[in-house]
């Protein structure tokens, strides 16, 4: 069959790329093989004996079988599209390709064979890539007579359906190859991140310093595997949980790219935690084995089933307190969502402001939020007044005296709540034989048993960190301390649920999980920058485009802003002091120069244009 091919000339160096080479072709090697041969190029794919050949070939013909029947390629498209593949078990046969891809297994030792038998086959100016995912780029290059010609190239699996690649420089490697390198892979349609030769480039060192804390979180039974996967998933957006997440990578493959990472970088947040290596001494690998953070149906299946470990429906929370009336201490952003948020699921609401200007503002921002949402047909018009006549306004702390929970939702400045909280003690129900109102404060940084402590009552003192927008965010972290009672945080449980919430539990310390996981990676992300490892952009795609995470490091940090960044990572820091948790400098001096982020126009990118 006669078919059209693809030249790719790249800018300065003039070289054309037409016939592409591709070592192994196991499931990354065989997509890579794919995008290739879908962008109109010859391709040669070589495995090391006709039954990988044969497995090659098979997994070609499923990959587009499956583009064929979601009607994405037409059967003589298929067909046209696996013509343009030679299959062959001679490294020879790759003599007259301009480009070739090694993706064969994570061995260092096996990669510099294969290169340095491409340097009796190949052509001189011929490009030579590795897929590899975490091992050093630059000492497999040595074993080419020609480093400066070697690049890294690491696709993202699916390579046919993830966008992203990241093109790995050393310090020999020739400029024209790299910008070759890079404009051949944007001719594919991909996306191209440029990075340099460290463990895990961009995406992998991000990605698995966050998954290896996340673990330590589970080893020390700070949060169970569910509730630490729920706080990342409602709590950030992000579409998988860290530890189901590592069950669908294997955790075989995460202990070698941490251990890799921690190898080459010796950053103790990248020593794979103990529970890994038990895991996968023991055969619970993840998906793939059936077993892992998770129990699954079968071996390769997603199909979660109940464990040992999974809670019964006999231990879903109840309302061991009688909860009819709910007190909200602010006038913030935060205090006013909470205070829909009770009043929309039929809670009677009693909110105390500074000022009657700030009172009535609490009610207005209520009323324009109910507004847009009849507007959106999410609400009735008849269910308006139903919730605006729940709502009492007061700026008396003493009328907050009947409430059966009171949340906290003012300034984190640690002396104010602590002073609101002796105050509450002596105004609101002591228990005196039942059940006492409970004391709840939002604070997403500050200890919540510094405010029990304030009180003759800390039993009755929780967390209940809602995440803002507080109507729209669907997690609470519902914080206990070492003298909580269990029937508190039982009550507080039900009563997130009672209110549509995803309610979590977790110790008292900071940053709870949400930020206690992901301040440590955004920091490691300005370290990055910070080091000229990458740009910002390009460190920003690498996490959307290859962890599928809704915005980037970078992206986050100016929404959040950086002095609230900062704060909390400062925090973390002084409770765990892991010098691996020290605010970055960079993030420092942006604080500093008050470039604070979107709220001031400028912080990692500058927005006064927009």
């Amino acid at each position: 069959m006669t078919s059209t091919s693809t030249e790719t000339a790249a800018p300065g160096a003039g070289r054309e790329f037409r016939t592409i080479g591709v070592i192994g072709l196991g499931t990354m090697g065989a997509g890579i093989a794919e995008v290739f041969a879908r962008a109109g190029h010859p391709v040669v794919g070589v495995e090391k004996d006709e039954e990988s050949l044969a497995r090659g070939r098979q997994y070609l013909e499923h990959s587009t079988s499956r583009a064929v029947k979601r009607e994405k390629m037409t059967e003589a498209e298929q067909a046209e599209l696996l013509d343009r593949i030679t299959f062959t078990t001679a490294l020879k046969d790759l003599a007259d390709t301009d480009f070739v891809v090694e993706a064969v297994v994570e061995s260092v030792e096996t990669k510099k064979a294969i290169f340095r038998d491409l340097d009796e086959i190949v052509r001189p100016e011929t490009i030579l890539a590795t897929n590899t995912s975490s091992l050093s780029v630059t000492e497999i290059s040595t074993a080419n007579g020609s480093p400066g010609r070697v690049v890294g190239v690491h696709f993202f699996n699916p390579a046919p359906v993830q966008s992203l690649v990241e093109i790995v420089q050393t310090v020999v490697t020739e400029q024209s190859v790299l910008d070759d390198a890079t404009a051949l892979v944007t001719s594919l349609g991909k996306a191209p991140v440029v990075c340099g030769d460290k463990a895990g480039f961009i995406a992998n060192t991000l990605l698995f310093g966050y998954l290896n804390h996340a673990v330590a979180m589970y080893e020390g039974r700070y949060a169970s595997r569910e509730d630490i996967d729920a706080a990342m998933r409602f709590g950030c957006g992000y579409p998988m949980g860290p530890l189901a997440l590592l069950d669908l990578i294997g955790l075989d493959t995460a202990y070698e790219i941490l251990e890799t990472m921690y190898r080459q970088g010796r950053d103790r947040l990248h020593a794979p935690r103990p529970i890994l290596k038990q895991m996968v001494t023991a055969g619970r690998l993840g998906r793939k084995t059936g077993r892992g953070f998770y129990s699954y149906e079968a071996a390769d299946s997603p199909a979660v089933v109940a464990d040992e470990l999974t809670p019964s429906a006999d231990q879903k929370p109840q309302l061991r307190h009688d909860i009819k009336l709910v007190g909200v201490v602010g006038t913030g952003t935060m205090a006013t969502g909470i205070v829909e948020v009770f009043a929309k699921s039929g809670y009677d609401v009693l909110y105390v402001g500074r000022s009657a200007d700030k009172v009535a503002g609490v009610r207005a921002a209520i009323e324009k939020s109910l507004d847009k949402a009849i507007q959106r047909g999410k609400l009735e018009e008849s269910a308006k007044a139903e919730v605006l006549g729940r709502l009492t306004g007061s700026t008396s702390l003493d009328d907050l005296a009947p409430v059966d929970i009171v949340v906290e939702a003012i300034a984190e400045d640690l002396a104010i709540k602590t002073t609101l909280f002796a105050n509450l003690d002596e105004i609101c129900r002591q228990g005196n034989g039942g059940a006492g109102a409970i004391l709840a404060t939002t604070t997403s940084s500050l200890p919540v048993i510094e405010c029990a402590q304030a009180t003759s009552r800390p039993q009755d003192v929780v967390g209940m960190h809602f995440f803002n927008p507080a109507p729209v965010m669907r997690l609470v972290e519902v914080v206990s301390t070492v003298v909580t009672s269990d029937d508190v945080t039982e009550t507080t449980r039900a009563l997130c649920d009672r209110v549509g919430k995803v309610a979590v539990s977790c110790g008292d310390r900071a940053g709870f999980i949400v930020n206690a996981l992901l301040f440590p990676y955004l920091n490691d992300a300005v370290k990055m920058l910070e080091a000229h490892y990458a740009t910002a952009d390009d460190i920003d795609l690498a996490m959307k485009q290859g962890c599928a995470l809704p915005m980037g490091p970078f992206e986050l940090l100016d929404v959040v802003g950086n002095d609230v960044s900062l704060a909390i990572q400062r925090e973390l820091y002084l409770e765990f002091r892991e010098p691996g948790f020290a605010p970055a400098p960079l993030l420092e001096h942006l604080v500093t120069a008050g470039y604070l982020g979107r709220k001031t126009k400028r912080g990692f990118r500058d927005y006064s244009a927009r």
